[in-house]
């Protein structure tokens, strides 16, 4: 059967004919308000240990939960507009923590006050919108002409939960309990302080080695989430550092006064933390730049493909509107307008310090890298969009561009990192619009209310996301142990590496030759450099999380005839896992809320790392009880 025919000859859950409440009070506001909360879970997560979660799902069974079971209405369209506002949220707080922090790493460092607060929405603004409009033109083409081709896995996976609809009361009230309990394990370990957030214990006789975990619900979690291969591989890399680079370094400075840049004193009078975080972090910088790079030129071959056939389709995609419910886009002479606007915009606006050149560059980059962001999502799934390789690669080029002009300072920094601010949350937009439009094609959704969801979820992200920025960096700042914000210091290191030639090439060199030496393994590069460049403290309790899950996908594999169960079980610890992460993230901004305005809740009792190892194994347990332990009909 040709693409043609199967687009052709699918028929929706909902025909095109059948109207049903969609574009509703209820789910807009429910779906703001899901969006302004995952927004900010992600943006805390993403700050913590590097990577996000999907909110589509998890969007969808509270959706489920509030309308039919409080509200008692059924639509699956009204469902569906709430997951996707609020999945807009998350992915735009993707987008922004990837980049955006290094803005106030660098103001701190020369002494030039916050960041402006008008400026980062504005930039969190410009990047959202324009991610929602230069996908509308690629919707009949990638979503519509190659179904049945392109399969958008977290797309389809959101339907099917979205078709179970029935299901929805029991699943929404998983989500709620996971986000209570990881509300209140944060709450009372990092707010009351009954005990540490993270154990460590050094290793007798091993001079440097250590191993350590934030005993954490988001930790747990993610490891969930992930599965058991990327947590081991993000603990292989971990290992590499604290059990290998760590101890020969510490090994090296014992033998004499050693100073090495960028340390300022001996390596004698380092502690295995300080090695990590003066050594081993350039080195794990090295190997993430390598991975994303070089996962951006693997799929070269494909972002190639794909720019071509969506051009060739996009004079129809142009031609007018259909008077077909399910085949309805916002208008293209509104989508250009609005795309005219925001570049103007960026051109002529202080605030957004890109200036002519800049905004010229995201025109193409965005539009670009737009399209190939849609298409590869469809392919491999979000988790799998080389959105970091696509920054890096946007920031190396236009920070060459910018030095070359003379616009090589500190200014020319600031432009090149809002440039690639943009781009990476246009990336990260486009792909998550092209799962949402998937999952409204399958169960027959209104495209244009979908594109006008995007756009408001996007809008209320953009919103929010400069505010819990500000707030976390008040109370912790970035770059420090409670939010290393790993993937930004990766772009600001780019940016100054280019600029200002002042890295330690050294160990950036020595991170790539790992990188090259994992990809000759031909093992995945980026979650194992990942592990690398983050403390083993994030690491361990991911894995945790990790083995619980792998022990249900071997389950899976073994057992064919109860695999609908082990699925079902799956499911469950998914839907649990991002409520623990969502708790905890919630709570963190929250703790945030206290630092900043000085109000000090610790009872000043302290159950130690054992008390802290106990809760959890009770946290632990908990994931266990629903995920393997789910009682299944």
């Amino acid at each position: 059967m040709s693409t043609s025919e199967s687009a052709k000859e699918f028929k929706p859950f909902i025909s095109s004919d059948k109207i049903l409440p969609e574009f509703t009070v209820t789910s807009i506001i429910l779906g703001i308000l899901l969006a302004v909360v995952f927004g900010g879970a992600n943006a805390y997560l993403g700050l913590k240990v590097g990577m996000t979660i999907s909110a589509s799902i998890p969007a969808a069974v509270i959706s489920m939960g509030f309308i039919r079971g409080i509200l008692k209405k059924e639509s699956i369209l009204e469902n569906n507009m709430v997951q996707t506002i609020g999945s807009a949220g998350e992915s735009l707080a993707a987008g922004a923590i990837f980049t955006l922090p290094a803005l106030y790493i660098w103001t701190s460092q020369w002494n030039m006050g916050a960041p402006n607060l008008l400026s980062i929405t504005a930039i969190a603004l410009c990047g959202g919108i324009l991610g929602v409009l230069f996908m509308i033109p690629l919707r009949k083409a990638l979503i519509v002409k190659e179904h049945g081709v392109l399969p958008y896995p977290e797309g389809t996976a959101c339907a099917e939960v979205l078709l179970a609809g029935e299901e929805g009361g029991v699943k929404a009230k998983t989500t709620f309990t996971g986000l209570g309990i990881g509300a209140l394990y944060k709450f009372i370990t990092d707010g009351l302080g009954l005990f540490p957030s993270e154990v460590e214990t050094t290793i007798p006789g091993y001079k440097g080695a250590a191993i350590g975990g934030d005993v954490l619900p988001a930790l747990l979690g993610v490891g969930f989430i992930i599965g058991p291969k990327i947590s081991a591989y993000m603990l292989a890399g971990a290992v590499i550092g604290w059990f290998g680079l760590i101890p020969l370094i510490a090994n090296i400075g014992s033998m004499g006064n050693v100073v090495m840049y960028p340390a300022p004193v001996p390596i004698s009078e380092l502690t295995h933390t300080k090695i990590w975080d003066y050594y081993i972090r350039y080195i794990g910088a090295g190997a993430v730049a390598f991975g994303g790079i070089f996962s951006l030129i693997k799929s070269l071959p494909l972002i190639a493909q794909t720019f071509k056939d969506a051009m060739k389709d996009y004079s129809s995609s142009i031609g007018g509107n259909s008077s077909n419910r399910v085949d309805q886009d916002i208008p293209m002479k509104l989508v250009l307008i609005g795309t005219l606007v925001i570049i103007l915009v960026m051109m002529m606006l202080p605030i957004i310090p890109v200036g002519f050149t800049g905004a010229l560059l995201i025109a193409i980059f965005g539009f670009f890298f737009a399209t190939v962001s849609s298409r590869i999502v469809g392919l491999v799934g979000s988790s799998s969009n080389p959105v970091s390789g696509m920054t890096i690669a946007t920031l190396i080029i236009t920070a060459i561009i910018f030095k070359a002009s003379g616009n090589d300072g500190h200014a020319g920094m600031i432009g090149t990192l809002t440039v690639g601010a943009i781009i990476c949350i246009i990336a990260a937009m486009a792909g998550d619009t092209s799962q949402d439009l998937k999952t409204g094609f399958l169960v027959g959704a209104t495209p244009k209310k979908q594109q006008i969801g995007e756009l408001i979820g996007a809008v209320a992200a953009a919103l929010a996301i400069g505010g819990v920025l500000t707030l976390l960096n008040s109370a912790w700042g970035f770059g420090s142990d409670k939010l290393p914000a790993p993937q930004a210091t990766l772009m600001r290191l780019v940016i100054e590496g280019v600029m200002g030639g002042n890295l330690p090439w050294a160990l950036i060199f020595t991170g790539i030759g790992i990188g090259v030496a994992i990809e000759l393994l031909g093992l995945p590069v980026l979650p194992i450099a990942i592990g690398l460049y983050l403390p083993i403290h994030l690491s361990t309790p991911i894995m945790v999380g990790g083995i619980i899950r792998g022990i249900l996908d071997k389950r899976l594999k073994k057992d064919e005839n109860d695999s609908s169960k082990i699925k079902d079980k799956i499911d469950s610890g998914i839907l649990y896992a991002s409520g623990l992460i969502a708790g905890e993230g919630l709570i963190g901004i929250l703790l945030a809320v206290f630092a900043v305005v000085g109000l000090n809740v610790n009872m000043g009792i302290d159950l130690g790392q054992i008390g802290a190892l106990i809760f959890f194994a009770v946290l632990t347990l908990s994931l266990y009880m629903y995920s393997i332990g789910k009682k299944t009909e």
